[in-house]
């Protein structure tokens, strides 16, 4: 999984240097010799307008969990957490905000080896329809918490939490300290990947470990946003019965496992995740789950992660197992997206970048829509002509 992080985030920074072809197994990419970033136009990246009916805000929120230590790095204190706060906004308030700091898209660069090659304020100057300082619309929402893959920080599912935002949800996009290459925390602070050395070192019982130790904090990140005081200025906004889950490769494991250890998440969406923490054999006390894969990898009955077919057995609730046929690991990102406008082709996942970011916005919130405001959902009633992309896997129940 790592492999293929770095492969494919390879070769979305790449673009910018005039590749129109990157194989994602490959080594990452060198720029051409005598290549500098003063060489190359710095273009203008855009993600997908929302579809939703309300306006986007979005502000930064700093946790620290004084009562738990980083699991990764002990003698650094208090667990902390930097999340991004999207929600429902007053039209015409606040000011565009950033995809991502100038600094963090300097780091993600070094981390590809492509520093000095590619100009980072492209990157971190991506247009994303939020607006930070935009006041809050009227009324009570409900909260879905987002969780990032393994080394990747909170910024690359900002295309989905600001749709999600404009359909009328809050929705919290968390990144893990010591679990990003590319997050700068308060005070100027980056924190070095320390989870990856530890997974190196572990293997497949780290990924789970990391997984649990997610669990935990989002169910602290639940408290500091719906206890009796919380952290987010506008927290009065959430709806504290309605309370959703979802993630993307081990963050969609982490749904599954923060439900098992929080029943105030009522539903959860893995989208492309191995479950390296198991499904509890006895099911998750009836809340309902969607699975969100690609065709290639997590197809029934397949053999590269046969973790799908075991834990759909142990879903006791309402269940959807859907793959996406021509995506990639990273189709349920905002990569191809921005890939697709760089010119890139990737021949192992040849769905297009706005199909990619099509299908993950619908379908998640879709799932959103009937489990957390019982709106019925015909995308997730069977196959659609205007989605034929996308498979069902098992019966529906």
């Amino acid at each position: 999984m790592r492999n293929r992080h770095r492969a494919l985030a390879a070769a979305l920074l790449v673009l910018a240097l005039g590749a129109t072809a990157v194989t994602p197994a490959a080594a990452s990419p060198q720029p051409a010799a005598g290549t500098s970033v003063a060489d190359v136009p710095a273009p203008q990246l855009r993600l997908p307008a929302p579809t939703g009916p309300y306006a986007v805000g979005e502000s930064t929120l700093h946790l620290r969990d004084t009562g738990r230590a980083d699991p990764y790095v002990p003698e650094a204190g208090a667990r902390e957490l930097l999340v991004s706060m999207f929600h429902p906004a007053r039209a015409g308030t606040g000011v565009r905000a950033p995809y991502m700091s100038t600094k963090e898209a300097e780091l993600l660069l070094e981390s590809r080896g492509l520093g000095g090659f590619v100009a980072p304020e492209a990157v971190g100057a991506t247009a994303t329809y939020a607006r930070a300082g935009a006041a809050p619309a009227p009324g009570r929402f409900p909260l879905v918490v987002l969780s990032p893959g393994f080394g990747q920080s909170r910024f690359t599912l900002t295309s989905l939490a600001t749709d999600l935002a404009s359909r009328g949800y809050v929705v919290a996009v968390v990144d893990h300290a010591h679990e990003s290459v590319a997050t700068v925390f308060p005070g100027g602070r980056v924190l070095p990947c320390a989870a990856c050395d530890y997974v190196e070192r572990v293997g497949d019982a780290g990924l789970a470990e990391v997984a649990r130790g997610r669990a935990a904090d989002i169910s602290f990140l639940l408290d500091r946003l719906t206890g009796r005081h919380p952290a987010w200025r506008y927290a009065s906004m959430i709806d504290r019965r309605h309370v959703g889950m979802a993630g993307h490769s081990i963050g969609g494991d982490s749904a599954a496992s923060t439900m098992a250890a929080d029943r105030r998440v009522r539903a959860g969406v893995n989208m492309d995740g191995t479950f390296f923490d198991p499904v509890p054999a006895a099911g998750l006390r009836g809340r309902p789950f969607m699975m969100l894969g690609t065709d290639v990898d997590h197809a029934s009955g397949g053999t590269f992660d046969t973790t799908w077919d075991r834990d759909w057995k142990r879903l006791d609730g309402w269940k959807r197992w859907l793959t996406v046929t021509g995506a990639g690991h990273f189709t349920f990102t905002d990569l191809p997206i921005l890939a697709e406008q760089l010119g890139i082709a990737d021949p192992s996942a040849p769905l297009p970048g706005d199909r990619s970011g099509d299908i993950t916005r619908d379908y998640v919130a879709a799932f959103f829509d009937l489990h957390l405001k019982g709106v019925p959902q015909r995308l997730l009633a069977g196959p659609t002509p205007g989605n034929p992309e996308v498979v069902f896997q098992a019966p529906a129940r």
